[in-house]
């Protein structure tokens, strides 16, 4: 998969996708991740991609046309789904990561001060947003949709199945887990998970994970049990 991602600060990325699970990807050319500087599309003397909103009000909005010629430049002639990371947009999901690891080309359009022009709108397929929450720009949720999305992306988890194990697959909170060792200091690992009765060990889990998702979202519960 590819993805572009265009950024005012693309200097934020350049950790995030070298380490861990994501750096062991593109590595390994699962993933493809670029970063452009929009403001290498401002077509005015000092690169400026902000100017003051029109009919007055605080802070800035970032400019029509650098983001304008930065997308169609980036995305090209090739099939791409174009997404703004921005508080209005529809919330971040299991479902609609999985359904965005199915894509070969996605473009990323981080948003930033008091949000982008809304003439950039008709280059945009999707507004997505990570929480009810305001953050200084779109980049820290940028990186967490890359993050999420990957995990369905074949070959990115050593183990394929921990993606469809985790909270929120299958609309529960996920069940506790233990490692060694099977005591520690008299804190005992529940005995059901020491006996090797995978039936069993699957019966307690579930319980566990509705348990877990009535005490923290007892929401979730109303809409699958």
């Amino acid at each position: 998969m590819r993805i572009d991602i265009l950024t005012l600060f693309p200097e934020m990325f350049e950790s995030v996708f070298t380490a861990s699970m994501l750096g062991r990807a593109t590595t390994a050319g699962l993933l493809d991740i670029r970063t452009h500087n929009i403001r290498d599309w401002a077509d005015n003397k000092h690169k400026k991609a902000d100017d003051y909103p029109f009919g007055g009000g605080a802070g800035l909005v970032m400019m029509v046309q650098p983001i304008f010629d930065a997308i169609t430049e980036v995305a090209g002639e090739r099939r791409t789904t174009r997404i703004l990371l921005t508080p209005r947009g529809k919330p971040l999901s299991t479902a609609i990561a999985r359904d965005l690891a199915q894509e070969e080309n996605l473009l990323l359009l981080c948003g930033h001060y008091e949000g982008v022009d809304e003439r950039v709108m008709e280059l945009i397929d999707e507004e997505i947003s990570i929480g009810d929450y305001i953050l200084t720009g779109g980049e820290l949720p940028a990186m967490v949709l890359i993050d999420c999305l990957a995990r369905f992306i074949p070959g990115v988890l050593g183990d394929a199945a921990s993606a469809e194990e985790e909270s929120f697959t299958n609309g529960l909170l996920e069940y506790p887990q233990y490692t060694r060792p099977a005591d520690f200091r008299g804190r005992p690992v529940p005995e059901i998970l020491l006996n090797g009765h995978h039936v069993r060990i699957q019966a307690w889990r579930l319980a566990e994970s509705k348990k877990k998702t009535q005490q923290t979202r007892p929401e979730l519960l109303g809409k699958k049990y």
